[in-house]
């Protein structure tokens, strides 16, 4: 049987997607990965984790909110594997951060108490700009590492599924004032470039779910992420502007086709 070993971040892992198969990563049974693996019967170890930088995907034990920690993603990958898929990069760039941030400024009720103080930090724009510019090497390092630990796998980024509507203000599910949303607008191109880039200058293959899920942001009529609402996150609730039941299963219905083809 094919051996397929997932990695990435939160938007690989599923937190708050029903059922939840470890709390601590925020993976879930029904991310894309694991949906995957119903339809095509491939061998998964599914190494995701919600708030996995690349360092934590390559080389760093990941710090958990719960006090644990979890070995680098990387340590599931071996000679064995025929298909690596990641998504990773966002939290390199502080992504959902921001637009945590951002929306905090306008709705701040709605966030958790103990998490208000974090939330109302400012974002500094010129570190996130920064970060951006950095981080097509990372990518890049991260794919040569995967390779290096399994020379024949088909290796596809899967980068990160739209959140933002491409136009307009915000809606009831994203609370966040023009001159934010045009900044965050312009990071999340700019993620999604780096990731397209590393594909491209690499030869891995990409699975631009960002594309894919152009119609279905958060303030669409049928979105493919959660909005402004917070869970138990470390019980495995729901975590906003992530994937939602449906987005994973678009994301996991793309990757089937990308592999079959």
């Amino acid at each position: 049987m094919p051996r397929y070993v997932a990695l990435g971040s939160s938007f690989a892992s599923g937190p708050g997607v029903d059922p939840v198969l470890d709390a601590g990563c925020g993976r879930s049974a029904r991310n894309y990965a694991q949906l995957t693996v119903q339809r095509l019967g491939l061998d998964l170890l599914d190494a995701s984790c919600g708030g996995a930088t690349v360092a934590d995907v390559v080389s760093a034990a990941q710090l958990l909110l719960d006090g644990s920690s979890v070995p680098p993603q990387l340590d599931a990958v071996d000679a064995a594997a025929d298909l690596v898929t990641v998504t990773a990069g966002g939290n390199d760039v502080e992504y959902l951060l921001t637009l945590l941030r951002c929306s905090y400024r306008v709705a701040p009720e709605a966030a958790p108490r103990a998490s208000r103080a974090f939330f109302g930090l400012p974002v500094d724009r010129a570190a996130v700009s920064r970060a951006l510019d950095g981080l097509p090497a990372s990518l890049a390092g991260m794919v040569d590492a995967v390779r290096d630990r399994a020379p024949r796998a088909r290796v596809v980024l899967v980068d990160y599924l739209t959140v933002l509507p491409g136009t307009g203000g915000g809606c009831a599910a994203l609370p966040m004032a023009d001159d934010d949303l045009a900044f965050c607008r312009d990071l999340a191109r700019r993620l999604e470039a780096a990731t397209a880039r590393t594909a491209e200058e690499s030869g891995a293959e990409l699975l631009a779910a960002s594309a894919l899920s152009r119609d279905h942001s958060v303030c669409a009529a049928e979105p493919w992420v959660t909005g402004w609402e917070f869970g138990d996150v470390l019980a495995g609730g729901v975590a906003p502007y992530h994937p939602n039941a449906a987005g994973m299963r678009a994301v996991a219905d793309a990757l089937v086709d990308h592999l079959r083809r």
